[in-house]
């Protein structure tokens, strides 16, 4: 993609302008990155997946942690099958994982959560508890714009778009944390594949790591975007009770508690 070139070109002055814009345009908060020095970044993308500085997002004491800074898109129970995305609009667990109905099964009336990352947003992705990977599926799609207003007007938007689904398994049973792209997407990326897209196959296609002990902590850095979007999470029945302050539209950040591991019998 033309917007994904650009972004990752080395071009001294021009990027630097094309950052400072940006970060005026958008009210970046240059002063939470580990360097707030606009010049110092010779790409775009670089910029986009800027590190925070140490200690900008501490962790709370929680089960489960919110993985991203943004906005509470959605989140709440999985009615059977179906994941609430706005008003008149739902889409099913099986079409979020690509199609995999055993996978999509383990998440029958349980809960989810869409996060959304706005421009002006840390861009990386963190681990909202303790997981090892087992799976991780590329699934091609269209690239829609994930912006609230987009939300409210396309039908099983979040299942259509193009998406990375990264399965872990947990202290708490396992989980979904899906990577949804969006317009102008340069690419997505996670810390043990590196770039997942491009390329771009037109095809699901998929890795296996059950045999790999690939482990995280929680807060652990997991992925990140460039240039981009949403994140969905799958929980299974009973597992989590969130955060009683949660609400959509409202502002979130990294570190923040999310969840709350249900009681029994929940």
């Amino acid at each position: 993609m033309l917007a994904g070139k650009l972004a990752n070109a080395r071009a001294g002055d021009l990027t630097t302008s094309v950052i400072r814009w940006f970060v005026g345009r958008y009210g970046v908060n240059m002063a939470e990155a580990a360097n707030p020095d606009i010049a110092a970044y010779p790409t775009f993308n670089e910029f986009f997946t800027r590190p925070l500085r140490d200690g900008a997002r501490p962790l709370a004491a929680a089960d489960f942690i919110c993985p991203v800074d943004g906005a509470i898109s959605q989140f709440g129970a999985i009615e059977r099958d179906q994941i609430f995305q706005a008003k008149g609009h739902s889409y099913s667990t099986t079409a979020l994982v690509g199609g995999d109905r055993e996978l999509a099964a383990q998440f029958e009336d349980g809960s989810f959560a869409t996060l959304y990352l706005s421009p002006r947003d840390y861009h990386r992705i963190h681990m909202p508890c303790d997981g090892r990977l087992k799976r991780m599926i590329y699934v091609p799609g269209a690239l829609f714009s994930v912006n609230p207003t987009t939300a409210r007007g396309v039908p099983g938007l979040f299942a259509r778009n193009e998406r990375v689904v990264c399965v872990f398994d947990s202290p708490h049973g396992p989980f979904v944390l899906t990577l949804v792209g969006a317009t102008i997407v340069g690419s997505m990326a996670t810390v043990w594949h590196g770039m997942v897209n491009p390329p771009r196959p037109g095809h699901i296609r998929e890795w296996q790591y059950a045999d790999r002990q690939i482990g995280f902590r929680q807060g652990d850095e997991m992925g990140r975007f460039l240039l981009g979007s949403t994140v969905v999470m799958l929980f299974p029945k009973g597992v989590t009770q969130f955060n009683p302050d949660w609400a959509p539209a409202r502002a979130i950040r990294l570190g923040e508690a999310m969840a709350v591991k249900a009681p029994t019998g929940q």
